[in-house]
């Protein structure tokens, strides 16, 4: 009863932290189901595309005016399910390539742009610290979710296509590294 009531508390504190933090929040990167339990050995292969046309921005911090861009994206992911030291965890690999063509007015002058290239790809370790743990797949149907708390470091490498001359690129030509807390709770039946 009172590890319930420890838990109860700090997921209580978590999202009250959020309504304080929330109003400089810009945007939020957080995959649903980022830190669910999922059992030991489980590969996930992924590939999305994405074709975007018209007032785009490869790059929100270049104030571009008038921008008539065309960026097609392929996303390439691997995923894996690991035992780390008895909780449940994953590592990823996301690798997207990228083609972009359009032009656009920077500071009054027309500037144009087409390339093909890698944007830099993305690292992710993250473990489950609390509410899931290792489970084989035979295991696993028997879990119930309860409070899950984790946390994870993203490292994105700067791989993708930089040309120090172009003002817009697909690569950043800078490392960064992102840690991340989630919390997640079950509400209902599942």
């Amino acid at each position: 009863m009172k590890h319930t009531l420890c838990v109860t508390s700090l997921a209580r504190i978590a999202s009250a932290s959020l309504f304080i933090i929330a109003p400089s929040a810009v945007a939020e990167d957080l995959e649903p189901r980022s830190y669910a339990n999922t059992p030991v050995g489980i590969n996930f292969l992924l590939m999305g595309y994405s074709d975007l046309h018209g007032n785009v921005t490869a790059n929100p911090s270049i104030p571009l005016q008038d921008a008539k861009l065309n960026i097609k994206t392929v996303v390439f992911a691997f995923a894996r399910s690991l035992d780390v030291w008895g909780r449940s965890g994953k590592f990823d690999i996301i690798v997207p390539e990228a083609k972009l063509a359009g032009s656009a007015l920077f500071n009054g002058e027309p500037k144009e742009r087409n390339v093909t290239g890698l944007i830099d790809p993305r690292f992710r370790f993250s473990v489950n610290l609390y509410g899931a743990p290792a489970m084989s797949l035979a295991e696993f149907p028997r879990y119930q979710q309860d409070v899950i708390i984790g946390a994870s470091l993203a490292i994105t490498a700067p791989l993708g296509q930089y040309d120090t001359s172009k003002l817009v690129n697909l690569g950043n030509n800078r490392w960064s590294f992102k840690p991340e807390l989630g919390i997640s709770k079950r509400l209902g039946p599942v």
